[in-house]
């Protein structure tokens, strides 16, 4: 963000660099209607001290006036993380919280059903392929889609016009080796 406003910051000046890019970046966002946000994936892995520092660039006035919006997103360890004394402040700076917990087989199946619709194709799969699918993706839909894009780069290679369970079964069993006992 230095050399996005032309702000050298130096490690031993940090008071003195930051209020100059706080200053900077508040009149950018006067003159502006754009208003920054970052989205921080896999935020349990942050350290503590960069954390707070998120907490200390993204407002200012007392917390009344928003530099930027912070969207951080983690496993339970963040929840716990953030329980820490050191990280309460920010903590109690964050205004929405939305757990997710593992999903049901019936959401699973809805949202595998709207994403084969919104791509036009809403008989792509046969149900009990949908079925097999959202009985294992264990509750994620990471892992379903996953499975899924797998699907479906398989049966573009051998031009399926249709996934089924015996597609599923060629992609994702474990091949056997069978291997003969020397005498």
């Amino acid at each position: 963000m230095g050399d996005l406003f032309g702000v050298a910051l130096r490690p031993h000046n940090r008071w003195g660099g930051c209020k100059v890019l706080r200053e900077r970046w508040q009149s950018h966002l006067e003159g502006t209607l754009l208003r920054p946000v970052l989205l921080i994936d896999e935020a349990q892995e942050m350290p503590p001290s960069v954390l707070n520092e998120l907490r200390l660039l993204s407002s200012t006035r007392f917390d009344s006036h928003t530099l930027l919006s912070v969207v951080l997103a983690g496993d339970h360890r963040l929840t716990s993380k953030l329980h820490r004394d050191e990280l309460l402040p920010l903590d109690s700076r964050i205004r929405i919280r939305l757990l997710m917990e593992y999903a049901d087989r019936e959401v699973l199946m809805a949202c595998l059903k709207h994403l084969l619709l919104t791509a036009g194709h809403a008989s792509l799969m046969t149900d009990a392929l949908m079925q097999t699918l959202c009985d294992h993706a264990a509750g994620n839909y990471r892992a379903l889609t996953r499975m899924a894009a797998e699907l479906l780069a398989s049966a573009a290679q051998q031009e399926l016009t249709q996934l089924d369970e015996k597609l599923y079964l060629e992609v994702f069993s474990t091949p056997t080796t069978h291997t003969r006992k020397r005498a």
